[in-house]
């Protein structure tokens, strides 16, 4: 076998990747033929590993060796690497501190808060911690807010380096001290009486500009206002045209502050709530060695925090995640070098040689990240076997169940019977993860497609987990060889 050694520079990290000639294990079984054939695929675009844990052979190997780029399926290497490396019961510290003299419940001088990349610091739980903080004596601060997101080492990331659009909350870039993702959310609620529809914002943040122009009138329930006019730098979402009436209400999530102004505002908000004060403004700083311990908010455990993770396809939970990695092989600062290097080891260290392998961010969200179906069949194959198998599997989404595949496969076989982590980028589609028949016979699952007509590719990615729901379900084993 000849190969081509390229060599890929991402985030100033280079790896070396082999480019191998497509390897197929025998044509795509007819019914995946025919349901490719209807997409504009072509079938070089493809990469498809089925094989059945156990089994000596995969059933279907096609293109299985050409590393791919599989959007947020490579949350699925990240999110294994969580649990293995720091543990199930890992969670995340948020710490305040005291840097000044406490007189009373007056505090002259300022409030250090402390991140190590929680990534599920929502509003309710930074709510139950200003409320600690609160119930600990501290009402007035009479300086600053300093934010010491010191242990991400990581320069400031332009929201809108990824698709020129800065206010999707995906682009929300990685942050020690990452508050409610950065982002607001928005219910749009029709009101049939009068025609209009309000926009309800949560947290209402008094420096975004939400202009309502939306009417009521006849439309698909999927074609609404996804994509407002948006002014990232004025802080300003104009929303016009037709909003479908009989479909409901709908909801999304944008990012429009810096991260500092966001922290202010909503710390602000919180704590006049909860009867205190703030005189001075949000500024970043080190946590100084005079400081005095006040408080500690802990995160939720990271079994828990990875199924938000794959169920939801969370891109900004699955990159702080991905660098905290980080902790496993080397001291703070966390870095991206040391996170892929933290990777790279655990992979050897268990027998998982992915040469191929490209990692930038951990989330799937990358032009430039890469593996091959082959290898990411036998990453989930590896899972399968290990003792955190229940925690991983867990996380991923069903079919006609929850998570990104809550409205797919509701009438199919597979419905309930399957545990896949989906992807999607511009010419990428991907699913990979689990069919099993419900009495011990699982299949590991992976499609990868490249190609510009990838968008036309669910139906593709559906029959391929209908037929291997169908292959599984056959009486006796149906791939060992």
């Amino acid at each position: 076998m000849i190969r081509i050694l390229a060599t890929l520079a991402v985030s100033s990290i280079s790896l070396s990747v082999y480019l191998s000639p497509f390897v197929y294990a025998g044509p795509l079984p007819t019914p995946l033929r025919e349901a490719l054939s209807s997409t504009g695929v072509p079938v070089e675009g493809v990469a498809l590993y089925v094989k059945e844990v156990g089994a000596a052979r995969p059933l279907v190997e096609h293109n299985a060796e050409r590393p791919m780029n599989p959007a947020s399926t490579m949350k699925l290497v990240t999110t294994l690497a969580g649990l293995e490396l720091l543990g199930p019961s890992f969670v995340w510290r948020t710490e305040a501190w005291l840097d000044g003299s406490l007189n009373g419940d007056v505090l002259d001088g300022n409030l250090v808060l402390k991140g190590y990349g929680d990534p599920k610091l929502t509003l309710e739980n930074f709510w139950l911690f200003l409320r600690e903080i609160r119930a600990r004596g501290l009402r007035e601060i009479r300086g600053d807010l300093v934010l010491d997101r010191s242990v991400f080492a990581l320069a400031e990331i332009d929201p809108g380096r990824f698709d020129n659009d800065p206010t999707r909350p995906y682009n929300v870039g990685p942050d020690a001290l990452l508050l409610n993702y950065k982002a607001i959310r928005l219910q749009f609620i029709p009101n049939d009486q009068t025609g209009g529809v309000r926009i309800v914002s949560t947290p209402e943040l008094p420096q975004v500009n939400i202009v309502n122009e939306l009417t009521l009138g006849p439309a698909p329930c999927d074609i609404w206002p996804e994509r407002p006019a948006a002014d990232w730098a004025q802080s300003r979402l104009v929303f016009s045209g037709v909003f479908p009436y009989g479909c409901g209400e709908k909801q999304r999530n944008f990012s429009l502050l810096t991260r500092n102004q966001y922290f202010l505002t909503l710390f602000g908000q919180v704590w006049r709530e909860l009867g205190g004060t703030l005189q001075g403004s949000a500024r970043d700083g080190v946590l100084p060695d005079r400081a005095r311990w006040l408080a500690t908010w802990e995160s939720p455990p990271l079994a828990d925090v990875i199924r938000d993770i794959n169920k939801f396809s969370n891109n900004v939970m699955a990159r702080q995640l991905f660098l905290s990695l980080s902790l496993a092989a080397a001291n703070p600062p966390v870095t991206t070098d040391n996170a892929a290097r933290a990777v790279r080891a655990w992979l050897m260290r268990n027998q998982l040689d992915f040469p191929e392998l490209v990692m930038d961010n951990g989330s799937g969200l990358s032009r430039a990240g890469r593996i091959s179906a082959r290898h990411l069949g036998e990453l989930l194959t590896y899972a399968w076997r290990g003792p955190l198998m229940p925690e991983y599997a867990a996380s991923l989404p069903i079919p006609g169940v929850d998570g990104t595949l809550r409205r797919r496969l509701s009438e199919s076989s597979a419905a309930g019977r399957a545990h896949i982590k989906t992807g999607y980028l511009e010419g990428v589609r991907a699913i990979a993860g689990y069919v099993s028949d419900g009495r011990g016979r699982v299949l590991v699952v992976v499609s990868l497609i490249n190609d510009a007509h990838a968008v036309n590719a669910q139906s593709f990615q559906d029959a391929v987990i209908d037929w291997a729901h169908g292959q599984v379900m056959q009486s006796g084993r149906c791939c060992a060889q």
